[in-house]
């Protein structure tokens, strides 16, 4: 006859042992939480995807019905571990707004691609909770590991788990961690001792929504993606809408903005910062005509192992154009002029609008066109 408080017994061992684990390989937080399906977060979803909330990113939408939850997506789920690693920075996220020829990159992608310091934390401790489980004499159990690339809602699940709740702005806050942790997700088969879920803290704050540089925040707790700086700089493809070009100011990869005004972040303790996230010193205030020299390879050397890599240089290039424009730095303009005549037409057409911004500052000869040069 199988002993049901012995097992108990093992599965609260196996839960401390995780935490512990957890600490060890470099997550600042852990949390667990009912693999539960959520209906209301199911319905604010598809009334935000309704809205066209989601600007051109189709892979929210396209598999919708598996964000309802844990069940959803894994019948077999009992139990999700939900995890954090803390990114916060040692300096201000905001100290580059007055320095027009520096460009501004987010913090969390100043250090390694997340994704990938991440995902190999939650597959050390996966294989650690599978030969525990051996060790304690329970039944092997069966996983999966998630982090930002899979339909999972990270940031409810780790509201559910205890870790934080989601704030105005969007983003999970912690009160020991501010709004710097990047959050990663593991279903299983055991039926862990869940935490208490997190309540809202934000209260009457609205610091985050007045931070934002092009109101994209319709209201507290829903972002319009199609008008975020982040959204624009990374996801969008198309040329930048010419109604937050000056607003983007000189963020070239990412905005922190709302992350970065939120008070929570005076308990956030930078030495909790997994250290992969160190700043790489050439990424904490780049100079903007630096950047605009990068050819392809230029590029993929300078970010390999960097999550702005995956947005390609000419993506890139474009952001940094935009930056240049809003720069009043005449300097640059010999620089912006040579771009017309990219390959990429989005790339030629940021570079146009920059030097338009740049001319009255520094008169340049009409640009001729290589071709045009034959002979």
């Amino acid at each position: 006859m199988v002993n049901t408080e012995t097992i108990a017994d093992a599965h609260r061992q196996l839960q401390q042992g995780l935490v512990d684990e957890a600490r060890r390989l470099g997550f600042a937080a852990i949390g667990f939480a009912p693999a539960e399906d959520n209906p209301l977060q199911a319905e604010r979803l598809t009334q935000w995807l309704d809205a066209g909330h989601h600007g051109t990113m189709d892979w929210m939408e396209s598999r919708k019905d598996v964000r309802q939850g844990p069940q959803s997506m894994w019948p077999q789920a009992a139990s999700v571990i939900a995890l954090g690693m803390s990114y916060a920075p040692a300096h201000d996220p905001l100290a580059l707004a007055n320095a027009p020829d520096r460009a501004r990159v987010s913090v969390y992608a100043q250090g390694r691609d997340y994704h990938d310091t991440v995902k190999k934390g939650l597959k050390a401790l996966a294989r650690w909770l599978v030969a525990q489980a051996r060790i304690l004499g329970l039944s092997e159990p069966q996983l999966k590991v998630f982090v930002d690339t899979a339909p999972v809602m990270e940031k409810p699940l780790g509201q559910a788990a205890g870790l934080g709740w989601q704030g105005k702005h969007t983003n999970l806050v912690s009160r020991d961690h501010g709004s710097w942790l990047f959050l990663g997700a593991i279903y299983c088969t055991v039926p862990f001792v869940p935490d208490d879920a997190h309540d809202d803290r934000c209260g009457s704050c609205t610091a985050c929504q007045a931070a934002c540089p092009t109101d994209a925040f319709p209201r507290a707790y829903q972002l319009d993606a199609r008008r975020c700086i982040s959204y624009l700089t990374i996801e969008h493809k198309g040329p930048i809408p010419e109604e937050f070009r000056k607003a983007m100011g000189n963020r070239i990869y990412g905005c922190d903005d709302c992350l970065a005004v939120c008070p929570w972040n005076k308990f956030a303790d930078a030495d909790a910062r997994n250290r992969a996230f160190l700043p790489r010193a050439e990424l904490v205030a780049p100079a903007l005509a630096d950047l605009l020299a990068l050819d392809d390879t230029a590029f993929r050397s300078l970010f390999s192992g960097s999550p702005v890599k995956r947005i390609g240089r000419s993506r890139f290039v474009r952001n940094c154009l935009i930056a240049a424009g809003n720069s009043g730095d005449a300097a640059l303009a010999a620089q912006v002029q040579t771009l017309c005549a990219d390959d990429d037409a989005v790339v030629a057409e940021a570079a146009s609008w920059a030097l338009a911004q740049l001319a009255p500052l520094a008169p340049l000869p009409p640009f001729t066109p290589p071709e045009e040069n034959a002979g």
